[in-house]
């Protein structure tokens, strides 16, 4: 939504694709001994280990020749709450905005920007629902969810407060009771008096709002971001990271706890997602390209994406991943290679095993070690956690990993002890996902582990949710960058 500076409510707080080859160059060049270039960023080592080997690159940090491929991955990583939130779903949703396309494009020409990111904007702001409000009339309401200040004081439009809400509240009674007529009157009324819900005055209105902000920014993708986090803010940010002509992506992905640190906190402290407001926008346009290009697949990902409270799914869909129906199969895994054994050894890693992991493994007459690895990628990403969580967190206390690789005879089991156990496709059978225990040594660490987990999800190479207990963690097989950090293991 448009927003000024005043209005932004403060609380708390490459890669993969197009890169594979260079980051497994690099790799190889650590493991021979050369040690990466200078200026590439590594993944951390453990502290005071001498036999860690050279330093890893690092293949998620920031790297302005990906730049392209980071923000493709940003779109999917954050694209689950459109699936799982729009109105009627994400392809009725598309459907509703693209009758708005001929309008979107008169408004894009007018502002000069991508018409595209425009039609994003409306889909993610509205749903492309004209009359769409949240909260109160003096708060963001219409196609584009303006505010009512920014709408008078900054956009020149026409807005009677006191009557819209007059309004509105008899429009409500009219829905009501059925009176359609009445209501369509009164819905004719309201936009005489309040611009922002005509859909053509609220596009238009938004051009201007994105014309000044790239007056002042400079960037299209700027103008795009200050759009909900506001202009002034958003200049605080590049201030903060120390150039205000870099792009967002640049901004986003190159600022950490220990990089730009006073940018991330920034951004970290906005309570109203706004630092990920780009990179939902560029899921929101991959949505309509999809409805207007390939609806079967659009289908298929909406499927796939409101199964459950993450994109896990996608990840790893059930009818594309192997599940071990039995200890029998775990073990032919763990024989193969296709499992490796999750250490306990937290000074390397950063992680502490669960003593009770695997604990239910007596009742199927198998050892408890059966149930305690991952994936070698899943073993690789949970090792790149730990690190850089330790890191970031300054301190060597670890996480506590509380469950990896299951069977489904042992989630069956689980089921029946544990009502937050899953009875449907658990990725815990196919041991691409592991959870990690909420407790943490300290705030520091704790937030630590929040920026990690939001960075991988960002970038598409996780999915998690946070279960009363735990953080359930799903791997991407992308993952596979991160292999030669299996080496600290031996």
């Amino acid at each position: 939504m448009v927003r000024r500076r005043s209005s932004i409510a403060r609380a708390r707080f490459a890669l993969l694709a197009g890169a594979l080859v260079l980051v497994a160059l690099l790799a190889a060049a650590a493991l021979r001994g050369d040690g990466p270039e200078p200026g590439v960023q590594v993944v951390p080592t453990p502290p005071g280990d001498q036999d860690a080997g050279e330093p890893i690159p690092d293949p998620f940090a920031y790297d302005a020749d990906d730049e392209e491929a980071l923000v493709r991955r940003a779109a999917a990583g954050t694209s689950h709450i459109l699936y799982a939130r729009s109105p009627g779903g994400a392809a009725a949703t598309a459907e509703r905005v693209a009758r708005w396309r001929p309008r979107v494009e008169a408004a894009a020409r007018e502002a000069s920007v991508d018409p595209d990111l425009l039609e994003a904007l409306v889909f993610l702001e509205s749903a492309g629902r004209e009359d769409a409000m949240a909260g109160d009339t003096e708060g963001a309401v219409g196609l584009t969810q303006i505010l009512a200040e920014t709408a008078v004081n900054l956009l020149g439009m026409h807005v009677d407060v006191k009557e819209s809400e007059k309004l509105t509240r008899q429009l409500g009674r009219a829905i009501e009771e059925g009176r359609n007529q009445r209501a369509a009157t009164l819905i004719r009324a309201r936009k005489a008096v309040d611009d922002r819900y005509d859909g053509v005055k609220a596009l238009a209105g938004t051009a201007r709002y994105l014309t000044i902000a790239q007056r002042d920014l400079g960037r299209e993708d700027l103008a795009f971001v200050s759009y909900h986090m506001g202009i002034g803010n958003l200049q605080d940010v590049l201030a903060d990271f120390g150039d205000d002509e870099a792009s967002y992506a640049r901004v986003y992905f190159d600022s950490t706890p220990q990089r730009h640190a006073a940018a991330q906190r920034r951004l970290a402290s906005f309570g109203d997602d706004s630092s990920t407001y780009l990179w939902r926008l560029e899921a929101a346009r991959e949505i309509m390209r999809l409805f207007r290009e390939d609806r079967p697949e659009l289908a298929r990902l909406e499927g796939l994406q409101t199964r459950k409270n993450s994109a896990e799914e996608v990840l790893h869909p059930l009818d594309a991943t192997p599940q071990f129906a039995t200890p029998d199969q775990l073990r032919a895994a763990w024989d193969d290679g296709t499992i490796r054994a999750f250490p306990n050894e937290p000074a390397v890693t950063g992680l502490a095993r669960d003593g009770r992991m695997g604990e239910l493994a007596e009742k199927l007459g198998v050892p408890a070690g059966l149930y305690r690895g991952l994936r070698p990628e899943a073993l690789a990403m949970a090792l790149y956690i730990g690190a850089q969580v330790r890191e970031f967190a300054g301190t060597e206390a670890p996480l506590r990993v509380t469950s990896t690789v299951r069977d489904v005879a042992y989630q069956q089991l689980l089921v029946r002890r544990n009502r937050e156990a899953t009875q449907a496709y658990s990725l815990h059978t196919t041991g691409w996902a592991f959870d990690v225990a909420r407790d943490y040594e300290s705030r520091r660490q704790a937030l630590a582990f929040q920026f990690v987990l939001d960075r991988l999800q960002v970038l598409d190479a996780i999915a998690w949710v946070r279960e009363p207990g735990a953080i359930h963690i799903t791997v991407s097989a992308d993952a596979r960058s991160l292999l030669p950090l299996l080496e600290r293991l031996d």
